[in-house]
């Protein structure tokens, strides 16, 4: 029996305009997935922009997120990074606030070598109890997990699986081959979620869930009965078409989420989303903290200016490449 299941939602995280985490927002947004047919959610992921996140709201998105979901889902803890002894720690406070696993991303930046990934992700896990699952997203981080390391890992007894998001399918199915059996490989871009269950994986870890998880869990469970004739439509075509109705099943807490969004460019790709679904919010002005930021709404306030990092100059200057290339 699978860990964690079939269907986690790397959940997003909800911020107030002052910057603030929305924890109400957060545990409504939590409820949702888990109606909407998520086994567990992965917290303080990459996706929930985990590198802007106080320990203290880490916690607070723990305990929330355990609140919300209770016995309906597990909760995952996104604790990764380059920092061992911080891995460790931050796997250690999400155990005490009641996580049931952890999700581990590569170490980005200073590119370790391959004997220093399994230094590194056994440490952390030798530091608790709970089950870890990897993660492999070489084009964020520039570091690969390969397929030995992988199946070097997998004999350690609470590392029980990995995130895949490299998009090479030779090592996915190499990672398959060669780790131990029981060993659970997750998709870690929706995209490859079909034809990694194809090659034996067992799921995956999703954002496109956030508004179409019924059809992904369509999907997943279709193929695992061997359902692979009958029609469903096209269960991860997220893009221009993302139906209505998959966007109700979450409610109105999933499109509040992301209209205060840390990331610019994300949340106005949300926007425009919103706008081709006939669901244009109202018009807030400037509505992430980033673009709040560039309109000097917070100028002169240095704990907004530290937090949210680069100068207005750095996202001018990518508008205008962005546009270029467009």
């Amino acid at each position: 029996m699978l860990e964690f299941g079939r269907l986690l939602t790397a959940i997003v995280t909800p911020f107030r305009a002052d910057g603030s985490v929305d924890y109400g927002t957060f545990g409504r947004l939590a409820e949702g997935l888990v109606d909407a047919g998520n086994d567990a959610l992965v917290v303080t992921g990459t996706t929930g922009e985990s590198p802007v996140l106080t320990e203290e709201e880490r916690a607070g998105l723990y305990r929330e997120a355990k609140r919300a979901v209770g016995a309906r889902g597990k909760i995952i803890a996104g604790t990764g990074g380059y920092n061992t002894s911080e891995s460790i720690h931050l796997s250690r406070l999400a155990a005490e606030c009641g996580a049931d696993g952890l999700l581990q991303v590569a170490p980005y930046y200073n590119r370790p070598p391959q004997e220093g990934l399994y230094r590194h992700f056994k440490a952390i896990a030798e530091a608790t109890s709970l089950p870890n699952i990897l993660y492999n997203v070489p084009s964020r981080t520039v570091t690969n997990i390969d397929a030995r390391t992988v199946a070097r890992l997998s004999q350690v007894n609470n590392i029980i699986g990995i995130k895949e998001a490299s998009g090479n399918f030779d090592q996915i199915a190499e990672i398959m081959r060669t780790s131990e059996s029981g060993f659970a490989v997750y998709s870690g871009n929706d995209s490859d979620t079909f034809p990694m269950m194809a090659l034996g994986g067992v799921g995956v870890i999703s954002v496109a869930s956030h508004v179409v998880s019924g059809e992904i869990r369509q999907m997943i469970d279709s193929f695992v009965e061997g359902d692979l004739e009958e029609p469903h439509g096209p269960p991860c075509a997220v893009g221009d078409g993302v139906p209505a109705a998959a966007c109700d099943r979450l409610g109105q807490a999933a499109f509040d989420v992301q209209r205060h969004h840390r990331n610019p460019v994300q949340a106005r790709e949300v926007k425009e989303r919103q706008v081709k679904l006939g669901r244009e919010p109202p018009d807030l002005g400037p509505f992430t903290l980033l673009e709040k930021l560039l309109h000097g709404e917070f100028t002169g306030n240095p704990s907004i200016e530290h937090r949210l990092g680069a100068p207005r100059e750095r996202f001018e200057a990518d508008d205008h490449a962005r546009a270029q290339l467009e």
